[in-house]
Protein backbone atom coordinates (compact mmCIF):
# COMPACT_ATOMS: atom_id res chain seq x y z
CA UNK A 1 0.00 0.00 0.00
CA UNK A 2 1.39 3.69 -1.09
CA UNK A 3 1.70 6.22 1.76
CA UNK A 4 -1.21 8.03 -0.14
CA UNK A 5 -3.10 5.15 0.32
CA UNK A 6 -2.34 4.00 3.88
CA UNK A 7 -3.23 8.13 4.61
CA UNK A 8 -5.99 8.31 2.65
CA UNK A 9 -7.05 4.43 4.22
CA UNK A 10 -6.03 5.91 8.12
CA UNK A 11 -8.70 8.95 6.64
CA UNK A 12 -11.52 6.62 6.52
CA UNK A 13 -11.01 4.33 9.38
CA UNK A 14 -11.18 7.73 11.85
CA UNK A 15 -14.21 9.50 10.36
CA UNK A 16 -16.42 6.14 9.87
CA UNK A 17 -15.27 5.19 13.41
CA UNK A 18 -16.36 8.77 14.96
CA UNK A 19 -19.75 9.26 13.87
CA UNK A 20 -21.08 6.71 16.83
CA UNK A 21 -19.42 9.14 19.13
CA UNK A 22 -21.16 12.27 17.46
CA UNK A 23 -24.23 10.43 17.41
CA UNK A 24 -24.31 9.59 21.57
CA UNK A 25 -23.64 12.84 21.98
CA UNK A 26 -26.22 14.41 19.94
CA UNK A 27 -28.95 12.70 20.48
CA UNK A 28 -28.97 14.37 24.41
CA UNK A 29 -30.28 17.54 22.21
CA UNK A 30 -31.82 16.44 18.78
CA UNK A 31 -34.09 14.40 17.42
CA UNK A 32 -33.12 11.55 15.04
CA UNK A 33 -34.97 13.63 12.20
CA UNK A 34 -32.73 16.86 12.43
CA UNK A 35 -29.77 14.53 13.09
CA UNK A 36 -29.94 12.62 9.84
CA UNK A 37 -31.14 16.05 8.05
CA UNK A 38 -28.22 17.69 8.71
CA UNK A 39 -25.64 15.27 8.29
CA UNK A 40 -26.61 14.77 4.99
CA UNK A 41 -27.83 18.08 4.03
CA UNK A 42 -23.92 19.40 4.88
CA UNK A 43 -23.14 16.04 2.71
CA UNK A 44 -24.71 16.60 -0.50
CA UNK A 45 -23.38 20.70 -0.29
CA UNK A 46 -20.15 18.86 -0.53
CA UNK A 47 -20.63 16.26 -2.65
CA UNK A 48 -23.09 17.33 -5.24
CA UNK A 49 -20.93 20.24 -6.84
CA UNK A 50 -17.56 17.86 -7.40
CA UNK A 51 -20.08 15.83 -9.06
CA UNK A 52 -21.04 18.25 -11.22
CA UNK A 53 -17.52 19.13 -11.79
CA UNK A 54 -16.79 16.17 -12.78
CA UNK A 55 -20.01 15.75 -14.93
CA UNK A 56 -20.94 12.53 -13.42
CA UNK A 57 -24.29 13.80 -11.53
CA UNK A 58 -26.64 13.27 -15.57
CA UNK A 59 -25.51 9.35 -15.46
CA UNK A 60 -26.70 9.15 -11.35
CA UNK A 61 -29.88 10.95 -12.06
CA UNK A 62 -31.18 9.25 -15.02
CA UNK A 63 -30.37 6.46 -12.58
CA UNK A 64 -32.55 7.63 -10.24
CA UNK A 65 -34.55 4.66 -9.21
CA UNK A 66 -31.71 2.89 -8.50
CA UNK A 67 -30.40 5.53 -6.72
CA UNK A 68 -33.39 5.70 -4.30
CA UNK A 69 -33.08 2.33 -3.38
CA UNK A 70 -29.52 2.62 -2.84
CA UNK A 71 -30.66 5.57 -0.34
CA UNK A 72 -33.34 3.58 1.68
CA UNK A 73 -31.09 1.19 2.59
CA UNK A 74 -27.56 2.95 3.10
CA UNK A 75 -28.99 6.11 4.54
CA UNK A 76 -32.63 6.48 5.18
CA UNK A 77 -33.35 3.09 7.20
CA UNK A 78 -29.49 2.51 8.48
CA UNK A 79 -29.32 6.34 9.96
CA UNK A 80 -32.71 6.25 11.43
CA UNK A 81 -32.09 3.03 13.02
CA UNK A 82 -28.46 3.77 13.96
CA UNK A 83 -29.70 7.18 15.88
CA UNK A 84 -32.27 5.74 17.30
CA UNK A 85 -30.35 3.06 18.97
CA UNK A 86 -27.76 5.06 19.66
CA UNK A 87 -30.19 6.51 22.99
CA UNK A 88 -30.20 3.30 24.88
CA UNK A 89 -26.87 1.31 23.79
CA UNK A 90 -23.08 2.57 23.99
CA UNK A 91 -21.82 4.17 20.84
CA UNK A 92 -18.94 1.74 21.17
CA UNK A 93 -21.17 -1.39 20.77
CA UNK A 94 -23.26 0.33 17.91
CA UNK A 95 -19.79 0.73 16.17
CA UNK A 96 -18.88 -2.87 17.01
CA UNK A 97 -22.30 -4.20 15.70
CA UNK A 98 -22.01 -2.36 12.35
CA UNK A 99 -18.34 -4.43 11.66
CA UNK A 100 -20.58 -7.08 11.06
CA UNK A 101 -21.26 -5.82 7.48
CA UNK A 102 -18.21 -7.96 5.83
CA UNK A 103 -20.46 -10.74 7.20
CA UNK A 104 -23.34 -10.24 5.66
CA UNK A 105 -21.50 -8.79 2.88
CA UNK A 106 -20.34 -12.11 1.62
CA UNK A 107 -23.63 -13.81 2.03
CA UNK A 108 -25.01 -11.59 -0.37
CA UNK A 109 -21.95 -11.78 -2.39
CA UNK A 110 -21.77 -15.60 -2.62
CA UNK A 111 -26.03 -15.24 -3.69
CA UNK A 112 -26.54 -12.55 -5.75
CA UNK A 113 -22.74 -12.31 -7.23
CA UNK A 114 -21.49 -15.42 -8.00
CA UNK A 115 -18.56 -14.68 -5.06
CA UNK A 116 -17.70 -18.46 -4.32
CA UNK A 117 -15.31 -17.61 -1.62
CA UNK A 118 -17.76 -18.58 1.24
CA UNK A 119 -17.17 -21.99 -0.05
CA UNK A 120 -13.59 -21.91 1.25
CA UNK A 121 -13.30 -24.09 4.54
CA UNK A 122 -11.67 -20.57 5.79
CA UNK A 123 -14.41 -18.19 5.12
CA UNK A 124 -16.74 -20.59 6.66
CA UNK A 125 -14.73 -20.90 9.66
CA UNK A 126 -14.13 -16.89 9.83
CA UNK A 127 -18.12 -16.17 9.39
CA UNK A 128 -18.68 -18.90 12.45
CA UNK A 129 -16.10 -17.21 14.76
CA UNK A 130 -17.29 -13.77 13.74
CA UNK A 131 -20.87 -14.68 14.47
CA UNK A 132 -19.65 -16.58 17.76
CA UNK A 133 -18.24 -13.45 18.85
CA UNK A 134 -21.06 -11.24 18.47
CA UNK A 135 -23.70 -13.87 20.21
CA UNK A 136 -20.92 -13.92 22.89
CA UNK A 137 -20.99 -9.96 23.21
CA UNK A 138 -24.72 -9.87 23.10
CA UNK A 139 -25.54 -12.82 25.00
CA UNK A 140 -23.12 -11.89 28.48
CA UNK A 141 -24.44 -8.51 28.03
CA UNK A 142 -27.83 -9.26 27.86
CA UNK A 143 -27.57 -11.56 30.74
CA UNK A 144 -26.53 -9.10 32.78
CA UNK A 145 -28.80 -6.63 31.70
CA UNK A 146 -26.20 -4.34 30.26
CA UNK A 147 -27.75 -3.87 26.67
CA UNK A 148 -31.15 -4.01 25.15
CA UNK A 149 -31.87 -6.83 22.35
CA UNK A 150 -34.03 -4.65 20.81
CA UNK A 151 -31.87 -1.70 19.74
CA UNK A 152 -28.82 -4.47 19.06
CA UNK A 153 -31.88 -5.99 16.59
CA UNK A 154 -31.64 -2.24 15.18
CA UNK A 155 -27.66 -2.03 14.89
CA UNK A 156 -27.49 -4.99 13.02
CA UNK A 157 -30.97 -4.67 10.58
CA UNK A 158 -28.76 -1.50 9.72
CA UNK A 159 -25.60 -3.64 8.75
CA UNK A 160 -27.58 -5.29 7.05
CA UNK A 161 -28.63 -2.74 4.63
CA UNK A 162 -25.16 -1.64 4.13
CA UNK A 163 -24.43 -4.65 2.82
CA UNK A 164 -27.28 -4.77 0.25
CA UNK A 165 -26.82 -1.43 -0.88
CA UNK A 166 -23.45 -1.53 -2.56
CA UNK A 167 -24.87 -4.72 -4.74
CA UNK A 168 -27.82 -2.46 -5.72
CA UNK A 169 -24.74 -0.01 -6.55
CA UNK A 170 -22.39 -2.39 -8.29
CA UNK A 171 -25.37 -4.66 -10.41
CA UNK A 172 -27.48 -1.92 -11.25
CA UNK A 173 -24.81 1.19 -11.81
CA UNK A 174 -21.72 -0.16 -12.88
CA UNK A 175 -20.89 2.72 -14.44
CA UNK A 176 -22.08 5.48 -12.56
CA UNK A 177 -19.46 7.75 -10.16
CA UNK A 178 -19.86 6.75 -6.29
CA UNK A 179 -19.56 10.37 -5.43
CA UNK A 180 -22.68 11.17 -7.60
CA UNK A 181 -24.77 8.37 -6.51
CA UNK A 182 -24.12 9.54 -2.72
CA UNK A 183 -24.67 13.11 -3.49
CA UNK A 184 -27.75 12.43 -5.32
CA UNK A 185 -29.02 9.80 -2.27
CA UNK A 186 -28.07 12.45 0.26
CA UNK A 187 -30.32 14.69 -1.46
CA UNK A 188 -33.49 12.47 -1.53
CA UNK A 189 -32.29 11.32 2.45
CA UNK A 190 -32.90 15.36 2.87
CA UNK A 191 -36.41 15.08 1.10
CA UNK A 192 -37.54 12.03 2.90
CA UNK A 193 -36.16 13.77 6.35
CA UNK A 194 -36.62 17.80 5.87
CA UNK A 195 -40.49 17.81 7.21
CA UNK A 196 -40.00 15.85 10.40
CA UNK A 197 -36.57 17.80 11.21
CA UNK A 198 -38.03 20.99 10.28
CA UNK A 199 -41.18 20.43 12.38
CA UNK A 200 -38.91 19.15 15.45
CA UNK A 201 -36.22 21.74 14.97
CA UNK A 202 -37.72 25.01 16.61
CA UNK A 203 -38.46 23.05 19.98
CA UNK A 204 -34.91 22.17 19.87
CA UNK A 205 -33.27 25.49 19.37
CA UNK A 206 -35.86 26.96 21.82
CA UNK A 207 -33.84 24.49 24.58
CA UNK A 208 -30.78 26.39 23.58
CA UNK A 209 -28.61 23.25 22.84
CA UNK A 210 -24.85 23.04 24.17
CA UNK A 211 -21.91 23.36 21.81
CA UNK A 212 -21.00 19.88 21.81
CA UNK A 213 -24.16 19.03 20.45
CA UNK A 214 -23.78 21.36 17.77
CA UNK A 215 -20.26 20.44 17.12
CA UNK A 216 -21.56 16.37 17.02
CA UNK A 217 -23.59 17.66 14.18
CA UNK A 218 -21.27 19.07 12.20
CA UNK A 219 -18.87 16.40 12.90
CA UNK A 220 -21.51 14.18 11.34
CA UNK A 221 -21.90 16.59 7.80
CA UNK A 222 -18.22 17.50 7.85
CA UNK A 223 -16.07 14.34 8.59
CA UNK A 224 -18.22 11.41 8.67
CA UNK A 225 -20.08 12.05 5.88
CA UNK A 226 -18.35 14.62 3.26
CA UNK A 227 -14.95 13.69 4.16
CA UNK A 228 -15.62 10.58 4.66
CA UNK A 229 -17.39 9.42 1.42
CA UNK A 230 -14.51 11.66 -1.55
CA UNK A 231 -11.92 10.19 0.61
CA UNK A 232 -12.80 6.47 0.62
CA UNK A 233 -13.78 6.88 -3.27
CA UNK A 234 -10.16 8.30 -3.67
CA UNK A 235 -9.07 5.64 -1.50
CA UNK A 236 -10.94 3.06 -4.49
CA UNK A 237 -8.85 4.70 -7.10
CA UNK A 238 -5.57 3.44 -5.02
CA UNK A 239 -6.44 -0.21 -3.83
CA UNK A 240 -9.21 -2.91 -4.34
CA UNK A 241 -12.49 -2.63 -3.21
CA UNK A 242 -11.81 -6.16 -1.35
CA UNK A 243 -8.90 -4.66 1.19
CA UNK A 244 -10.90 -0.76 1.44
CA UNK A 245 -13.24 -2.99 3.33
CA UNK A 246 -10.87 -3.73 5.77
CA UNK A 247 -11.38 -0.32 6.98
CA UNK A 248 -14.48 -1.39 8.66
CA UNK A 249 -12.36 -3.25 11.42
CA UNK A 250 -10.38 0.75 12.19
CA UNK A 251 -13.99 1.72 11.85
CA UNK A 252 -14.98 -0.32 15.18
CA UNK A 253 -11.52 -0.20 16.77
CA UNK A 254 -12.20 3.72 16.55
CA UNK A 255 -15.49 3.44 17.85
CA UNK A 256 -14.71 1.32 21.18
CA UNK A 257 -12.00 3.76 21.84
CA UNK A 258 -13.64 6.67 21.55
CA UNK A 259 -16.88 5.87 23.27
CA UNK A 260 -14.20 4.46 26.65
CA UNK A 261 -12.06 7.39 26.62
CA UNK A 262 -14.47 10.91 25.93
CA UNK A 263 -17.60 9.20 26.79
CA UNK A 264 -16.82 6.71 29.79
CA UNK A 265 -18.27 3.81 28.73
CA UNK A 266 -17.56 0.57 30.22
CA UNK A 267 -15.32 -2.05 28.86
CA UNK A 268 -18.08 -4.64 29.36
CA UNK A 269 -17.21 -8.85 29.41
CA UNK A 270 -19.06 -8.81 26.08
CA UNK A 271 -16.66 -6.99 24.83
CA UNK A 272 -13.57 -8.71 26.64
CA UNK A 273 -14.78 -11.89 25.09
CA UNK A 274 -16.90 -10.85 21.87
CA UNK A 275 -14.33 -7.80 20.30
CA UNK A 276 -11.37 -10.11 19.86
CA UNK A 277 -13.41 -12.79 18.24
CA UNK A 278 -15.30 -10.32 16.43
CA UNK A 279 -12.18 -9.18 14.56
CA UNK A 280 -10.62 -12.14 14.34
CA UNK A 281 -13.56 -13.59 11.98
CA UNK A 282 -13.44 -10.37 9.75
CA UNK A 283 -10.00 -10.79 8.93
CA UNK A 284 -9.81 -14.34 8.40
CA UNK A 285 -13.71 -14.34 6.18
CA UNK A 286 -12.43 -11.86 4.17
CA UNK A 287 -8.90 -12.24 3.29
CA UNK A 288 -8.15 -13.65 0.14
CA UNK A 289 -7.95 -17.81 0.27
CA UNK A 290 -5.98 -20.01 -2.37
CA UNK A 291 -8.36 -22.58 -3.97
CA UNK A 292 -5.64 -25.03 -5.10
Amino acid sequence: MSRKALFLFLVVGVAWGMPYLFIRVAVEDFSTWTIVFSRVVVGALVLIPIAIHRKTLLPALRAWPWVLAYAALEMIGPWFLITESERVINSGLAGLLVATVPFFGLIIGYFYLGDKSLAHRNTLAGLVIGFTGVLLLVGIDAFNGSISLPHVGMVILAAIGYSVAPVIARIKMPDVSGVAINGLAMVMVAIVYAIPALGSLPKELAANPPVEAWGSLLGLGIFCTSLAFVAFFRLLNEIDVARASLVTYMNMAVAVFLGIVLLGEPITTGILIGMPLVIVGSVLATRKHSYK
